[in-house]
């Protein structure tokens, strides 16, 4: 008894632990937007002063190992499928339908029991081989990347929130002198995604009458693997059959940043790298954010440094008083070398910025959830802002 003061009920303690290879951004605030007016036409500029909380950014470009790691875990997932399928032999120990103590529950994938890859039965070898192609010209066998799809959802907690969409009508409203309207329809829109007949990939936005929370889960599937047709399709009239060919698959560039990644398969990488860390956190899980792709804010703060440079680096020089450039970029027409490099360099090799972040300039370009607007930071909120839209299949291109 607490002589009946009221003392709180306090949570029970967590430590979060530090994400692998992330490091913290603490808080803080930074002016966005231009921030001199033109002197020459006297056009005022429009700029914003924003507030941004604490966050976690990896210390380097997600790199081809990482990814790669993504692919061949969907590559995994889809031969563990098909070694349970009756089709292929049916070993039913690569999928769990009951808890221990034999109640049913979904089906998921046993990753505990490992694939056959050495000695591999007929049928498993069926299943193995299944993934994989031959190249109808020179014989080289390699992985059919049209079948490795990775399919996720997304429940939407924050249209869920919304007054408006409430399934309760009495809800939607919160001046009580306003009469409620039982038979009102609320129509909402949500992503969609499944295979045809055809095996293509078909994503559509749809919109429907408000029924249940399971309107607010949003499916997607993706294509994961990288174009790698990017180099020769990037450049025209340049040799760059090599980097077509190596620059994902060769160990040589495992530390480079991964190329060729649409905005659709980063944020299916993200899904994925959540699914992969909860699988092995348990009960704690539920206290963990989630990966996803920064805010054009984040970003901007994060890569400015704590002391909001206009660059990475200290300073407006792209050199240091030794002649040694701060990142990898094109520093002149046609001298790709003078940086040091020819194409992208390994992530992590030109100092980090005061945020412990490497590569926020030069190397590869980078994707944010923040989508584009002519409104720019008039369209902002200055606190943690962020601006989402899914382009529907409809919309027009720019």
């Amino acid at each position: 008894m607490n002589g009946g003061e009221v003392t709180g009920r306090r949570a029970a303690g967590f430590n979060e632990p530090v994400p692998y290879g992330m490091v913290e951004v603490k808080r803080g605030y930074l002016k966005v937007g231009v921030e001199n007016n033109d002197t020459l036409w006297g056009t005022v500029t429009p700029n914003k002063e924003i507030s941004v909380d604490g966050f976690w950014m990896d210390q380097t470009e997600v790199t081809n190992s990482m990814y790669r790691q993504f692919v061949e875990w969907v590559r995994d997932s889809i031969i563990r499928e098909r070694l349970a399928d009756p089709s292929y032999g049916g070993d039913e120990t690569f999928k769990i339908e009951t808890d221990r103590y034999g109640e049913p529950v979904t089906p998921h994938l046993n990753w505990a029991k490992p694939i056959p890859w050495k000695k591999p039965t007929e049928d498993e070898l069926r299943a193995i081989e299944s993934v994989y192609t031959t190249h109808p010209i020179d014989g080289t066998k390699m992985l059919d990347t049209k079948q490795l799809t990775y399919r996720y959802e997304i429940f939407d907690y924050e249209k869920a929130a919304l007054r408006k969409y409430r399934l309760n009508p009495k809800e939607r409203n919160l001046n009580t002198d306003v009469e409620v309207n039982e038979d009102e329809v609320v129509m909402i829109s949500k992503d969609t995604a499944y295979i045809d007949d055809n095996g293509e990939i078909v994503r559509q936005t749809i919109e429907r009458p408000l029924s249940s929370l399971y309107d607010f889960l949003n499916t997607y599937i993706v294509h994961v693997y990288p174009d790698t047709t990017c180099w020769v399709n990037d450049f025209t009239n340049a040799n760059n059959e090599t980097y077509m060919k190596l620059y994902f698959s060769s160990a040589t560039y495992n530390d480079y940043p991964v190329v060729g990644v649409t905005w659709e398969q980063a944020q299916a990488f993200c899904a994925w790298r959540t699914e992969f860390l909860l699988r092995g956190l348990g009960p704690q899980a539920r206290y963990i954010q989630r990966y996803r792709l920064p805010t054009e804010i984040e970003w901007e703060y994060a890569a400015r440094g704590k002391e909001g440079n206009p660059f990475p680096w200290q300073g407006n020089d792209m050199k240091s008083e030794k002649g040694c450039f701060f990142a990898n970029f094109k520093p002149d027409k046609g001298n790709y070398t003078e940086d040091g490099n020819l194409i992208t360099s390994a992530v992590g090799i030109y100092g980090a910025n005061s945020n412990g972040l490497f590569d926020m300039a030069g190397n590869v370009a980078e994707m944010t959830s923040t989508v584009y607007t002519e409104a720019g930071v008039a369209a902002m909120a200055d606190l943690n802002p962020e601006l989402r839209y899914n382009a529907a299949k409809e919309d027009p291109y720019l």
